[in-house]
C-alpha cells in the first residue's frame, strides 16, 4: 500500500521546525471575509517518523488564522491502519482513529469548527465484491461520518515523477476490471469515491465516471497537473490538453472537483525552494490558470476549495492559501461563493449546512 512519502516529499526534505521558520518568515496575513462559512472539504491527520505529526492541535493552530472554518473533511492518508487482523480491514482503523478526533471536536472544548465531520477512508478496490465488508465495516466504525473512500491511481513512469507516487500501480488501473467490481458496491453503498490521479490519466477518469454514472465522484487536486521531471518548462501545452480533459469530466454530472492541491510540489511552482513564502497574491496569480477554467466547466455547484493540508503548507500558510483562493473569486457573486467555500461541500457529503 505504500508508506504516502510521496507527495509530502516536501514534509521529509524540510523538518516540521524549519518549515515553521520559514513560514514565520512572512507575517500572517489578516484574512480576507472573514465572516464567509468554509467547509475545508481535504485535509489529513498523521504521526508518523518520515512526515510529522499533524493532529487536532497542530490543525486547529492553522485554521485559528481568522477564516471562518465552521467544519472540514478528513481524507485518507493510510494513518493508524491496523496492525493485526485481516489485512483488508486494515484501514477501518483509520476511520476508528479519525471518528475518535471528530468526537472531541463535537464536544465543543476545541472551538466551534467541526473538525472531521466527514471521514473519507480506504479501502482495497482490487478486492471486487469482497470490498464490501470492509466498507461496511468503515461505516460502523465512522458513527455517521464515514463519506466513501479514496483509492489513488497517481503513477507515472518518469522515475523522477514516480518517485513521488504514494504507491506503486499499473498506469490504467482505474479500469481494471477487477478494481470496478469493487467500486461497483460504492454506488449499493451510497458512498463516495475520490479521483486522485495525474492529469496524463484524466481520460481514465473520464471513463471510470461515464461507466458509474449513478456513484459521486470527486476530481482531487484539480486532476492532478504534473509540472516537474519530463513536465517541466510545459505548461502552457500541457494547461491546452488538460482544459480539454477537464471539459469531458464536466459533462458528467456525477463528477465535482476540488480546487486546490496546487501548492504540492507536484506541480512545479517551486514556491518552496524560495528564502520567503508567497504571498497569498502571488499564490492567486499562479493557481488561477487552474481554479478559474474548473469553475467555468463545472460551474460553482459543482466545485469546492480545499486545503490539502498540511501537504500544501509547502507553498504557504493556511491562511494565506484561503486568501489567495477568495483574490481569485472577488468578483464572484455571494450565491457563487457560498456554494464555492461550504455549499458544494455540504451537498457532496450530507454535512450540515451553515
Amino acid at each position: 500500500m505504500g508508506d504516502y512519502k510521496g507527495e509530502y516529499l516536501g514534509l521529509i526534505q524540510r523538518a516540521d521546525a524549519n518549515l515553521r521558520a520559514w513560514l514565520a518568515k512572512r507575517p500572517t496575513e489578516a484574512a480576507l471575509e472573514p465572516d464567509l462559512p468554509i467547509i475545508d472539504p481535504h485535509h489529513h491527520f498523521w504521526d508518523a517518523a518520515h512526515r510529522g505529526t499533524y493532529f487536532l492541535p497542530e490543525l486547529l493552530q492553522d485554521i485559528g488564522g481568522g477564516h471562518n472554518i465552521v467544519s472540514t473533511v478528513f481524507i485518507e492518508c493510510q494513518a493508524m491502519h491496523r496492525k493485526s487482523g485481516p489485512p483488508e480491514m486494515a484501514p477501518v482503523g483509520e476511520v476508528e482513529f479519525v471518528n475518535g478526533i471528530a468526537a472531541m471536536s463535537a464536544s465543543g472544548t476545541y472551538g466551534p469548527c467541526r473538525v472531521a465531520e466527514g471521514i473519507v477512508g480506504w479501502a482495497d478496490l482490487m478486492l471486487g465484491a469482497r470490498v464490501r465488508e470492509t466498507l461496511e465495516a468503515q461505516i460502523a466504525a465512522g458513527g455517521g461520518r464515514f463519506k466513501g473512500i479514496r483509492y489513488g491511481v497517481s503513477w507515472d513512469d518518469d522515475p523522477s515523477i514516480s518517485k513521488y507516487a504514494s504507491r506503486v500501480v499499473p498506469l490504467h488501473r482505474a479500469r481494471d476490471p477487477k478494481l470496478r467490481e469493487g467500486f461497483a458496491e460504492l454506488g449499493k453503498l451510497g458512498l463516495t469515491f475520490e479521483s486522485w490521479q495525474y492529469h496524463p490519466q484524466l481520460s481514465d477518469a473520464v471513463d471510470l465516471a461515464r461507466a458509474f454514472p449513478d456513484t459521486t465522484i470527486i476530481l482531487d487536486h484539480v486532476g492532478g497537473v504534473l509540472g516537474i521531471g519530463s513536465y517541466r518548462g510545459k505548461r502552457a501545452e500541457i494547461l491546452a490538453s488538460w482544459k480539454k480533459d477537464i471539459a469531458e469530466l464536466a459533462k458528467c454530472p456525477n463528477v465535482n472537483v476540488k480546487l486546490g492541491g496546487v501548492g504540492m510540489t507536484t506541480f512545479g511552482f517551486d514556491f518552496h525552494e524560495r528564502d520567503m513564502p508567497p504571498s497569498s497574491k502571488e499564490l492567486a496569480d499562479a493557481w488561477r490558470q487552474y481554479i478559474e477554467p474548473c469553475i467555468e466547466a463545472f460551474g460553482p455547484n459543482r466545485c469546492m476549495f480545499e486545503s490539502n493540508f498540511p501537504p500544501d503548507k509547502q507553498s504557504g500558510g493556511y491562511t494565506e492559501l484561503w486568501n489567495a483562493f477568495k483574490h481569485i473569486t472577488a468578483g464572484a457573486s455571494a450565491a457563487e461563493k457560498k456554494a464555492l467555500y461550504s455549499g458544494t461541500a455540504a451537498r457532496v457529503y450530507s454535512l450540515t449546512v451553515p
